[in-house]
């Protein structure tokens, strides 16, 4: 009889070591039936050998999706529209992926008929919250297991050790040694932790960044991009067409060959520890410069105030994993309907590790008036006798205040 009455499991399966052992050990422990996911959503690695691995383990059920395009459609470019940076810094690549991943599960789990979902996700981290969440949120009866909090393989020789006890293969290169850091990659960014990073003094090492060339070595001439904004989202590259995918694979590749987009990061965890952690993020380093710089040519002074003093909190449901909140959904509804305006071309400039916005314009929704702004003659367009009684209005509470206590 299986554990807690559990038939058939749905895992997150990457087809890596730890993911491997999950598989197996849900087979043992709980004696179920497992049906692995593995998710395509840019990490950049091939997929067909984890469903050769998953076949020796005599996996019958086997779904292995590219969620690309849906994930830079409905996850990173909605996530954009609003700024969204957590803590000043992190443009949150690894948080807005996991509901996708959650959402497919509890898709593949109803198809199926599973009765619970597991995942990989440590005790320590933040991404069981966010798997969790998102599942709980989908589908409240759904039953979770997360063997980290379950085993006692804690240690990577434990991990070892299991794999060579039950036959797990194990690439001879890596037998035995604990890899320098723990990545995860997607469209949007590669994130690095573990290893030297757990000292925050210590700098990264040349030889961990995947994606970008150091600024010191970018090349001495700039690269400018223009970009084509259709409601607060890039539809196209110097006039070409593109998809939200292939909008962010060619911004990752150019960007990244100019030095932009690392981020070196002490974070404030959900679960209450700060971790350090190094990010990839060239697209995104970019995406974020060219929105603010479209919105600043199109957006009315108080709608993109209310949108900047919106954008914590905003950052802070995406990092803490409540993607389909109520409170999430509500303040999507506001961001995108102030997106409505935000049509254009920005002209940007990559050059040695900077993102410099070169120019912008908008046909239909500009909102800048040179008539009005000028230096020079405005040929009374605007009437500057007006900004006295201006300053006396918005000054009369100071006055009084001044009056009455002083300085």
């Amino acid at each position: 009889m299986s554990k807690s009455g559990i038939k058939k499991v749905v895992l997150a399966y990457s087809g890596g070591l730890d993911t491997s052992i999950i598989l197996k050990w849900l087979q043992d422990v709980y004696q179920c039936e497992v049906v692995t996911f593995t998710a395509d959503i840019g990490q950049g690695e091939e997929l067909d050998p984890a469903r050769k691995k998953a076949e020796k383990f005599g996996i019958n059920e086997i779904y292995i999706e590219d969620l690309r395009e849906e994930f830079a459609r409905d996850y990173v470019y909605p996530m954009f529209r609003a700024n969204t940076l957590y803590e000043g810094e992190y443009l949150l690549g690894t948080s807005i992926a996991r509901p996708l991943i959650a959402k497919r599960l509890v898709e593949i789990a109803i198809q199926t008929g599973a009765d619970a979902i597991a995942h990989g996700a440590t005790g320590k981290g933040n991404d069981q919250v966010r798997f969790e969440l998102g599942a709980y949120a989908l589908k409240p009866d759904i039953k979770v297991i997360a063997p980290w909090r379950e085993w006692d393989l804690l240690s990577r020789e434990k991990l070892m050790h299991y794999a060579e006890t039950h036959g797990i293969p194990v690439d001879f290169h890596k037998k035995g040694k604990k890899s320098p850091y723990s990545m995860d990659a997607n469209l949007l960014h590669i994130s690095y932790e573990g290893g030297i990073l757990e000292d925050p003094w210590a700098e990264p090492e040349e030889d961990m960044w995947r994606w970008t060339c150091s600024p010191e070595k970018a090349p001495d001439v700039p690269t400018y991009v223009e970009l084509t904004y259709e409601k607060g989202d890039i539809v196209a590259i110097d006039g070409k067409p593109m998809t939200p995918a292939q909008v962010m694979e060619y911004l990752n590749k150019v960007a990244g060959e100019n030095g932009i987009g690392r981020a070196d990061i002490v974070e404030n965890r959900y679960v209450g520890m700060k971790s350090r952690g190094a990010y990839e993020t060239p697209a995104g380093t970019v995406m974020l410069k060219a929105h603010r710089a479209m919105e600043s040519l199109t957006l009315d002074r108080e709608s993109a105030h209310l949108k900047d003093g919106l954008m914590p909190k905003y950052a802070d449901l995406v990092y803490n994993g409540y993607w389909w909140s109520p409170e999430r959904k509500a303040m999507q509804a506001l961001i995108d309907q102030t997106q409505q305006v935000v049509n254009g071309v920005v002209r940007m400039k990559l050059y040695k590790g900077n993102v410099i916005v070169a120019g912008r314009q908008s046909e239909s929704d500009s909102l800048f008036d040179a008539t009005i702004a000028t230096f020079e003659d405005d040929a009374g367009a605007y009437d500057q006798k007006d900004a006295e009684g201006f300053i006396k209005l918005n000054a009369l509470r100071l006055r009084v205040a001044a009056a009455k206590r002083g300085i």
